[in-house]
């Protein structure tokens, strides 16, 4: 008897769903996410918030304005107004199919657990699908942590299953930092060379028909040898077929004159499906209208295929570590702020061919941690809220143990180890231990993000000097802040998770202790840079009135993160303003600030420049 697999429970059923009606109730930032994204999916929203929109987030009130969203009666949280209400909207709007209570986890209107049952019961009772923020068990669907390529129709979700919605998001942020930058070119034309396909007929073999859409591409298609043929329609021999494909204008096998549309139909379905299978994406990128025609008459245009696939053939280059020659030692590294190619040759030569243990500070990344020889030991340092001074401790315990032993120790620190990477008390600890450690600088983030954010810490016309201090003291204490000076820009690490407290110490005119001098006007510009260097870095600029509403729109936080604020942020951004300095140039602040945001409150840039790419060690 034939077995199959067994289910594992604990997965979710995912689908892509585009729904006529999607109901929010709530009017905050969430809610308006929410509503973002069924209007991608070309729902029609309705928002329904207790208090009317008066108290709704400037997004929500913007698009309300716009006419692309719908505000319909509020609810009150008192039985049975907000039933009534609620039966109210459902019989004046049939066809609502989701529902999201988002104003559970929000002020000033928070919805209290009895009252989110009440709506979640009322809902179900109309057959409507509900998710209830931080209420998993009146959730009848989650959302994932969800990706769109570029405005293309690709997107990328990924759930854990409420095990980690944070973790969600890193490996999200993964994917698609991964993704080649000529993904949505290839989505594209691979879907215009599917409707060019279908002209002369609806019938699809690769998994989708007139019903629907399955992105199970060639689910039909049980083997990679299943290209049409002259005899058999689900059978081509693969080697025929890159042959084929590294012969330019070879003509693809056919069927013959007498073929039907359905089956001529067919055929260059399953041809599409053979395509998108095992052509690069670059080459799928790079299909031009004349290419396209050229393959579904049967003739293959010029692709590096076959020499992808020889290199794939080739053996793999062996890796040689060089011996140890240094024994007992332990170096404290600079890893620089994330991309490996900052990586100082020092620091490449030890991690690559001295170590025998590396004690690695966790916000090193993992394109870092990657660069070093399988066979040595890495221990990420388990540095977590309430426990810094003992795994600090501990790592410092390793080192002196492992170097007593004859080893080669390599304490790995993001940035540079000397710019609050706490080197000099692991300096007097192993001194006192007998050992001297060799410090190897490392390109500090306080100096190397700004500059993949386009911002000069030092500019003339902009900036005379520059400050870098921390966000939060020792064991969490408040710190105090440097004093306003225009021409100054002021670098705050470890801060962005205290923004609120951060912000108003500077712009707070009786900040007290945590100020030295003068206040910082409002309309300071600041960035916040998230991930500095890497392929999922974010930087998000506004002015210091503006800045935490600002990130909190913008989503969940990528640490590590830092903040710039100073007149520096906008002097090169566009055709640059290098007059901040000029005697009075105080009074065109608010017209320089408004070019620059172009006439927005914040700006929000994702990325770095695709040419440090080619920079990969």
């Amino acid at each position: 008897m034939l077995e199959y697999p067994t289910p594992s429970q604990g997965a979710s059923l995912i689908l892509a769903f585009r729904p006529q009606k999607v109901l929010i109730i709530g009017s905050g930032p969430l809610a308006a996410s929410r509503a973002f994204s069924a209007l991608e999916a070309e729902s029609e929203v309705h928002i329904l918030a207790q208090g009317g929109l008066e108290d709704a987030c400037d997004e929500l009130k913007w698009r309300a304005s716009q006419g692309q969203v719908t505000e319909s009666a509020s609810t009150s949280t008192a039985q049975p107004d907000e039933i009534a209400g609620l039966e109210k909207f459902l019989d004046d709007t049939p066809g609502v199919s989701l529902a999201c209570i988002t104003d559970t986890a929000v002020r000033p209107h928070r919805r209290s657990r009895e009252s989110c049952e009440r709506v979640y019961r009322t809902l179900k009772a109309r057959n409507i699908q509900v998710n209830s923020t931080d209420v998993p068990e009146l959730c009848d669907f989650t959302f994932t942590s969800t990706h769109r390529v570029a405005e293309s129709a690709l997107q990328i979700g990924v759930t854990t299953n409420g095990q980690g919605c944070r973790l969600s998001s890193r490996l999200r942020r993964d994917i698609v930092s991964k993704l080649p930058p000529t993904t949505a070119a290839a989505v594209r034309n691979v879907g215009q060379l599917r409707s060019l396909a279908k002209e002369k007929g609806r019938h699809s073999c690769d998994g989708e028909d007139d019903g629907g859409h399955d992105e199970t591409e060639g689910a039909s298609v049980s083997t990679p040898n299943s290209l049409a043929s002259e005899t058999k329609p689900e059978s081509i021999d693969i080697p025929e077929y890159y042959s084929a494909v590294s012969t330019p204008n070879r003509p693809v096998p056919t069927r013959s004159s007498t073929e039907t549309e359905t089956e001529s139909t067919r055929r260059r379905m399953k041809w599409v499906a053979q395509v998108s299978e095992y052509w690069p994406l670059s080459k799928l990128a790079s299909l031009t209208p004349d290419d396209m025609t050229a393959l579904l008459e049967g003739r293959v245009p010029e692709t590096p295929l076959t020499q992808s696939l020889m290199s794939l053939a080739l053996p793999p280059t062996p890796t040689h570590n060089l011996p140890n020659s240094k024994r007992g030692r332990i170096f404290l590294v600079g890893s620089g702020p994330g991309h490996p190619s900052l990586l100082t040759q020092a620091t490449h030569t030890v991690l690559t061919r001295l170590a025998d243990l590396v004690l690695s500070d966790k916000l090193v990344p993992d394109a870092v941690l990657a660069l070093i020889p399988k066979s040595v030991e890495i221990r990420i340092a388990k540095k977590f809220p309430g426990n810094a001074e003992g795994a600090q401790m501990e790592m410092m315990e390793a080192a002196i143990e492992a170097a007593n032993r004859g080893l080669t120790v390599v304490r790995l620190k993001q940035g540079d180890p000397v710019v609050y990477g706490r080197a000099g008390e692991e300096v007097l600890y192993f001194r006192a231990h007998g050992l001297e450690p060799l410090v190897i600088p490392g390109v500090s983030s306080a100096l190397a993000a700004p500059t993949f954010a386009n911002i000069p810490v030092t500019q003339r016309g902009a900036a005379e000097s520059f400050t870098v201090c921390t966000g939060v003291g020792r064991r969490g204490k408040e710190i105090t802040l440097p004093a306003y000076e225009r021409a100054r820009t002021l670098v705050i690490l470890m801060g962005v998770a205290r923004l609120p407290q951060v912000v108003d110490a500077l712009v707070a005119a009786d900040a007290g202790a945590r100020r030295l001098g003068a206040a910082y006007p409002g309309n300071t510009p600041v960035a916040i840079i998230e991930r500095a260097s890497m392929p999922d870095q974010r930087v998000v600029t506004s002015t210091l009135r503006d800045i935490v509403q600002a990130l909190e729109s913008s989503g969940e936080q990528r640490p590590p993160g830092m903040i710039v604020v100073g007149w520096s942020v906008l002097c090169l951004y566009g055709k640059g303003d290098t007059g901040v300095l000029e005697e009075g140039a105080e009074k065109g602040d608010e017209g320089r600030v408004e070019r620059w945001l172009a006439g927005g409150r914040w700006r929000v840039e994702e990325g770095v420049d695709p040419s440090w790419e080619l920079l990969n060690v």
